[in-house]
């Protein structure tokens, strides 16, 4: 029988009577097997949540065997219900005590990082001592899980390790011999510097290279903790940053994900203290050759890569533009990669590859997928906004479009004309009278709203544009309040600019609208057209027509600020959600770019790359 089919039969749920018995058989149980069998019975009942806690005295009487895999399970045990059992709880610290001077080091490192686990206030008093002890342990595995222990005890009690002295005891495992408890010191340090205004991690250079010369050494974990460090290290020489980065681009390279996204966020991070600009191109083309590998991986490391990139093209705007294919869709792709996809094509987008975009994403307007298409539609939009030069290639497209008589395209298609209509007003008239034959396909509030906005900025090259407004006007009370306002709107502008025989006919929609209607902002807003259309017609057509908000490309920009933090916080859910750590988590600490005599400009990086 294989182990996992062994696992399987243990996670069925147990009476507690029944494992009391198990637990207390001794006969002819010399390597204690029953009571492995037991302890794993009663853990597998745990995880499935079943109360197991009155079986407490039983595993406490099991804690004195000396045996590393008993203990595991009955220190897991006393973690669980150490909560909800406080006074139970407390029947366990001497034998924890006594275990932390065991000759056996896997179980003095077990007992104290089970009372590390532990926030009873006996607990963490009778830890203090040992843990100070464990830091200066002979064996490396003992001192590496000391280290991590005064930064869970910091969180539990930041009182007591800063009487004890206990941060600066952690400090000098910064120079220990062994690499792993470098690391884990390392790490600790970090835990403790994001919860502390007073502790900070200080790496001068010479110890900077010590620790970059030291991650071949490590274990993947261990490199990640290391690089986490360096973010730490401030460069005051112009060419401190560059022979970091020059040791740490291997691990760009590296199979790990993890370490891959931690190197890159460190280069970029070093990028803001170099001044010589072929190494930064030099750095930037093997970030990309880094990211290349990460695009190749599995879809959710793939979507983080592209969630991150956002990111670092407005670092190194350029990083991608000879090599846009990359983005391109591919049919296997699951939706939300195509939808992270079309972000970073709109934002790569430049004169030399704007065409091959356009012919993509014209591929794409015939995908099954309703969420894909309308987001192809709007970044047809976004480029016809922001290039004129390929302005008449995308309202063809369009134009095209609307002709499938597919109802959701021809909704999309008619959103996306409303912004170029507002980015080039009075160019591409033509396709008006398209959008108005269509009009009888539209569902969606935002698509009403827009082809009523350009009924009435167009009113005067529509020739039945006050029967279109009435149309819609005839199911006004159902309408959304969007679109009520919309047809408020158009309604001034088609009095301002058709004959005075289709004005009664405005001022009575307007009037029914006063009389009838419950919503006061809907109310106050037809008063206002009214007095403002009964009053002098130069003031109402100034204020009405030539008042048009003008129009910006809906692309993820930063400031200066947020892109810094964000690239601090690069691999994270910050970098994925391009919020920072203080509005995700109320109270998180503020990273930032210090200054120091190697600080570049970093607003001309993007200048220094392209020259």
């Amino acid at each position: 029988m294989s182990k996992m089919n062994r696992d399987k039969k243990l996670f069925i749920k147990g009476k507690v009577q029944e494992l009391k018995l198990e637990l207390s058989d001794e006969k002819k149980d010399k390597k204690y097997t029953r009571k492995k069998v037991a302890l794993k019975k009663i853990i597998a009942n745990m995880t499935m949540s079943n109360d197991m806690s009155s079986l407490f005295p039983d595993i406490i009487q099991c804690m004195d065997i000396p045996v590393l895999e008993i203990k595991k399970m009955c220190f897991l045990f006393l973690i669980n219900y150490s909560k909800s059992k406080p006074n139970m709880a407390l029947q366990a610290l001497p034998i924890l005590i006594k275990d932390l001077n065991d000759k056996n080091p896997l179980i003095r490192s077990l007992a104290l990082r089970t009372m590390s686990y532990i926030n009873i206030k006996e607990f963490t008093n009778s830890i203090v001592i040992p843990l100070n002890q464990l830091l200066s342990d002979s064996d490396p595995y003992v001192r590496k899980t000391a280290a991590i222990c005064v930064s869970k005890l910091y969180y539990t009690n930041k009182s007591i390790v800063e009487e004890n002295n206990l941060i600066n005891e952690l400090k000098k495992k910064l120079h220990d011999t062994n690499s792993i408890v470098v690391s884990s010191s390392l790490l600790s340090l970090i835990q403790i510097s994001e919860h502390s205004d007073s502790v900070k991690l200080d790496i001068s250079t010479s110890y900077a290279n010590k620790l970059a010369n030291m991650l071949d050494g490590c274990a993947e974990w261990n490199q990640i903790y290391i690089l986490e460090a360096l973010m730490n290290y401030i460069p005051q020489e112009e060419n401190d940053a560059e022979i970091l980065a020059e040791k740490i681009t291997p691990r760009l390279q590296h199979s790990n994900t993890c370490i891959i996204f931690t190197a890159i966020k460190i280069i970029l991070y070093l990028m803001n203290y170099m001044h010589n600009e072929v190494t930064i191109k030099v750095l930037s083309r093997k970030l990309f050759s880094s990211l290349i590998i990460l695009l190749s991986k599995d879809c959710e490391i793939q979507y983080i890569t592209i969630k991150n990139v956002q990111i670092i093209l407005q670092k190194i705007p350029d990083i991608f533009e000879n090599n846009i294919d990359i983005f391109f869709c591919k049919h296997n792709d699951p939706l939300y990669i195509k939808l992270a996809k079309l972000e970073i094509i709109t934002k790569i987008a430049n004169k030399e590859n704007i065409y091959s975009i356009i012919s993509e994403l014209k591929d794409y307007t015939g995908e099954i997928d309703k969420r894909f298409v309308k987001k192809s539609i709007q970044s047809i939009g976004i480029l016809a906004i922001g290039f004129e030069s390929i302005t008449e290639s995308c309202v063809n497209i369009l134009l095209s479009l609307i002709e499938t008589k597919i109802p959701y395209i021809i909704q999309e298609s008619i959103l996306v004309m409303k912004n170029i209509f507002r980015k080039y007003p009075n160019k591409y008239e033509s396709i008006i009278s398209v959008i108005c034959n269509n009009l009888n396909n539209l569902s969606e509030p935002e698509a009403k709203a827009a082809a009523i906005w350009i009924i009435g900025q167009y009113s005067n090259v529509i020739e039945n544009s006050h029967q279109l407004l009435y149309n819609f006007f005839s199911t006004f009370s159902d309408e959304t309040l969007e679109v009520q306002f919309a047809l408020l709107t158009a309604s001034a502008k088609l009095y301002i600019q058709q004959s005075p025989d289709n004005q009664n006919f405005i001022l009575s929609l307007l009037k029914k609208v006063i009389e009838d209607t419950d919503n006061p902002d809907l109310r106050n807003r037809a008063y206002m057209y009214w007095k403002l259309l009964l009053g002098d017609s130069y003031t109402a057509k100034k204020i009405i027509m030539e008042n048009i908000p003008s129009i910006k490309l809906p692309l993820q920009n930063f400031d200066q600020k947020t892109l810094d933090e964000l690239c601090l916080n690069l691999g994270s859910l910050s970098s994925i959600y391009y919020k920072t750590p203080s509005q995700l988590v109320a109270g998180s600490k503020v990273k930032e770019i210090q200054n120091s005599r190697a600080l570049r400009n970093r607003f001309n990086l993007k200048k220094s790359l392209n020259q």
